[in-house]
């Protein structure tokens, strides 16, 4: 759990300096760096999807896990769970709408961003079968760096996001030991496959130029793991 744990650190970290310099970050400035940043998540994203081997077994898992996410609508409870985290934060009295898009969507973007990616899955994996911690550690410097940016312009909401990644790599790297006779190489490469796909919607979202919810691809990301069971991969 130690490279979980540095994880949340550095988002935590990132985003206190990003809540300290938000007021100095122009609009045109904050606009320009987010674009920045998800032509990096696209690029992320595109780099892992490639690196996928068993494209079929990847648009199957998309498939049913559009299905299951749809069915229990995970990224309305995100939405729902980050709305509750705004009424404690925020005086409903002073209550501004940028202000709700900003804990919400903040907190909703930036879990997904930091959770969904082949380094979060790969890492966790790493950490809990062989305790090695270097991909969750370079992963905690690029989540840092990145949480700067995204604070200083979704605001507050992004620093609860450091909850979410504890809960999920967190799961990962206990539960990796329990499925370490399952979690074969080509297992983990089409976690890591999907996972990609899912960077590339996040990045595209941010560009604005399409609304896909990304939340509710998630389970896509663990269907391998049941193929793998049933000896499909």
């Amino acid at each position: 759990m130690i490279g979980t744990i540095v994880n949340c650190l550095a988002i935590v970290g990132g985003c206190m300096v990003g809540l300290i310099i938000k007021e100095r970050m122009t609009e045109k400035i904050s606009n320009t760096i987010m674009n920045g940043l998800a032509l990096c998540v696209l690029y992320i994203g595109i780099s892992g999807a490639i690196d996928a081997k068993n494209p079929l077994i990847m648009i199957v898992s998309i498939a049913l896990g559009g299905l299951i996410g749809e069915l229990i609508d995970i990224d309305k409870r995100l939405s729902n769970l980050g709305d509750k985290l705004e009424s404690k934060f925020i005086k409903k009295e002073n209550q501004k709408e940028n202000s709700k898009v900003s804990i919400s969507q903040g907190f909703v973007s930036a879990s997904l961003i930091f959770c969904v990616g082949a380094m979060a899955i790969v890492g966790s994996l790493q950490s809990g079968l062989t305790g090695n911690h270097e991909t969750l550690f370079a992963k905690s410097i690029i989540d840092g760096i990145a949480s700067i940016i995204f604070s200083a312009s979704l605001g507050i909401g992004v620093m609860f996001s450091a909850l979410s990644v504890f809960i999920y790599q967190g799961s990962i790297t206990i539960g990796a030991s329990f499925l370490s006779g399952v979690l074969s190489d080509p297992v983990i490469n089409c976690m890591g496959g999907v996972g990609s796909l899912l960077i590339i919607g996040l990045g595209l979202n941010v560009l604005k130029s399409t609304n896909i919810k990304v939340a509710n691809l998630l389970p896509a990301v663990f269907l391998p793991i049941i193929f793998g069971i049933l000896g499909i991969i």
